[in-house]
């Protein structure tokens, strides 16, 4: 409860072996993270102070999972830990996939998709909201996002908005 949050009376660390790949602990601990952050509760908290750490030993790795970089580069800037930030959005602009004009993050190892004239494929969930948490990295700056962000921020939010069904709405559960 959000009581004992703020007391310190809990602890977030639920990282355990880190072996590269999706690691379920780190993505738990980096969506609470941001959720205890988004409320905002500052990084001096005892808890938030935790699981930042946690992060910091995840982020750390070098074979981390496309999707778990996106969500620890959105904690980090959320946490203001410039560095860190820059890192993550450094090495994920090396698996960006650069199409049409737009800009957006897959899973390693996807099969390409055809090019069909008349047939738009919507991508899965995963990678609207693995690129949903890397435009959010890159607006959520202090100060401010610089041009070349709001630059990049805007090639991301292309892609983004081509993969909304006919109601609006998307793929993603998030």
């Amino acid at each position: 409860n959000t009581e004992d949050m703020k007391q310190g009376k809990v602890s977030i660390c639920l990282c355990v072996s880190l072996q590269g790949g999706v690691d379920n602990e780190v993505t738990l601990t980096a969506y609470i993270t941001i959720a205890l952050l988004e409320i905002p509760l500052p990084v001096t908290y005892s808890v938030v102070r935790n699981a930042l750490f946690c992060l910091e030993t995840a982020a750390n790795q070098k074979e981390n999972h496309v999707y778990t970089k996106a969500l620890l580069a959105y904690a980090f800037a959320l946490a203001g830990n410039r560095e860190k930030r820059k890192a993550l959005l450094d090495s994920l602009e090396k698996e960006a996939v650069r199409k049409d004009g737009s800009v957006h993050w897959q899973r390693p190892g996807k099969e390409p998709e055809a090019d069909l004239p008349h047939h738009r494929s919507r991508a899965p969930s995963a990678e609207v909201e693995m690129t949903s948490y890397v435009l959010l990295a890159h607006l959520t700056s202090q100060p401010a996002p610089a041009q070349e962000e709001l630059s990049s921020a805007s090639l991301i939010a292309k892609w983004i908005s081509s993969q909304q069904n006919p109601n609006g709405g998307f793929s993603s559960t998030q």
